[in-house]
């Protein structure tokens, strides 16, 4: 498994996310997901391999991602203008984007 790939593929489906439905920060969005990336790849790459060699299921590894969802810096985007409910819509597609890409090349 090439966990560089993983990730490379899941910043382009979340930029992909962002510029496709939610025009309003797609300035802010790729900072965002960035961040996000940056500051989840250690708990993303072990998770990913726990799936990969299935010591968890894909509920347990949603659930995990679900944990670190508020590492989203939604701050930036929340003084855009960005209403809060956009921004929990915003973070729940991200997992699902982010179990997709996995699914996809993991499972």
């Amino acid at each position: 498994m090439d966990f560089d790939e993983i990730l490379k593929q899941l910043k382009e489906n979340l930029l992909k996310l962002v510029n496709d439905e939610y025009e309003d920060f797609k300035g802010s969005g790729e900072k965002v997901v960035n961040d996000f990336l940056n500051n989840s790849k250690q708990k993303l790459e072990k998770w990913t391999n726990l799936l990969a060699n299935e010591m968890i299921t894909l509920e347990e590894y949603e659930w995990l991602l679900k944990s670190q969802k508020d590492l989203f810096e939604m701050n930036a985007l929340y003084t855009a203008g960005i209403s809060k409910i956009k921004l929990e819509r915003f973070k729940n597609k991200s997992i699902k984007t982010i179990v997709d890409v996995v699914t996809r090349i993991v499972l």
